[in-house]
């Protein structure tokens, strides 16, 4: 008898080579359909086969839609985000030819919250022995690394948080021009996103607010202007 048996894709229904098999909660996925799943996807473990084939059918309908993207705005040098202000659309990712890695696109109104994470890593600096060996200096010396990401909070079926990385390599010395380079790029990034977040804010508490009463300037109605900003009555337009 066989030690393994041989598992198929729950997906697309190709036998799964070794090492090759994706676990979901309720069956099997293979590679080649994995490398589809967005990559801000968690807990794929946890999602059924019906879940994934939902997930899939919605990034490959992102993929159709990108299609219709064209980016106003493009922020940052390494992690980039692209905003399409005429159609209200953003998404993030590295790559000049973004498209080319069907970037999950979201809508202005998905946005949440952002905010702007340094990463510091700390390495002790030692000198050298006569013997080879290695000691540290009294008082111990230390070089330091940063990381610049920004962490975008949004509502989506699929995924809560989109971390977006601001610099390619590690940057030295706190005072560095790459660092400032880095930090003014993160704050340029979440003042855009949260102006965003701000705007539709705005907007639907505007158009949620009541309506008043004013008086028709063509029939001499007193009346609450429509959606239109039209007169109920005579359909001429009075306000908005």
């Amino acid at each position: 008898m066989a030690l393994f048996s041989k598992k198929f894709c729950d997906l697309c229904g190709e036998k799964i080579g070794l090492l090759g098999n994706r676990k979901l909660s309720d069956g099997n996925m293979c590679k080649d359909c994995a490398k589809g799943i967005s990559p801000h996807l968690a807990g794929r473990r946890q999602l059924s086969v019906a879940d994934m084939q939902a997930h899939l059918a919605y990034r490959e309908e992102n993929r159709q839609k990108l299609e219709r993207f064209s980016p106003t705005r493009t922020i940052g040098s390494y992690g980039k985000l692209y905003l399409d202000d005429n159609n209200g659309w953003w998404l993030v990712s590295r790559l000049a030819r973004y498209k080319d890695d069907n970037p999950d696109m979201l809508t202005f109104d998905q946005v949440t919250g952002c905010t702007v994470t340094v990463d510091e890593d700390r390495d002790e600096i030692k000198r050298k022995l006569p013997d080879g060996k290695k000691e540290s200096y009294n008082p111990p010396r230390y070089q330091y690394a940063y990381d610049f990401k920004v962490e975008i909070n949004v509502a989506s079926p699929w995924f809560s948080e989109i971390a977006l990385k601001v610099n390619n390599q590690p940057i030295q010395g706190r005072g560095s021009t790459e660092y400032r380079n880095a930090e003014r790029q993160a704050q340029e990034i979440r003042d855009a996103l949260t102006q965003l977040h701000t705007q539709v804010r705005q907007a639907a508490a505007q158009a949620a607010a009541p309506r008043a009463s004013v008086k028709c300037s063509f029939c001499g109605a007193v009346a609450t202007p429509d959606a239109s900003g039209k007169c109920p009555f005579c359909e001429s337009t009075i306000g908005v």
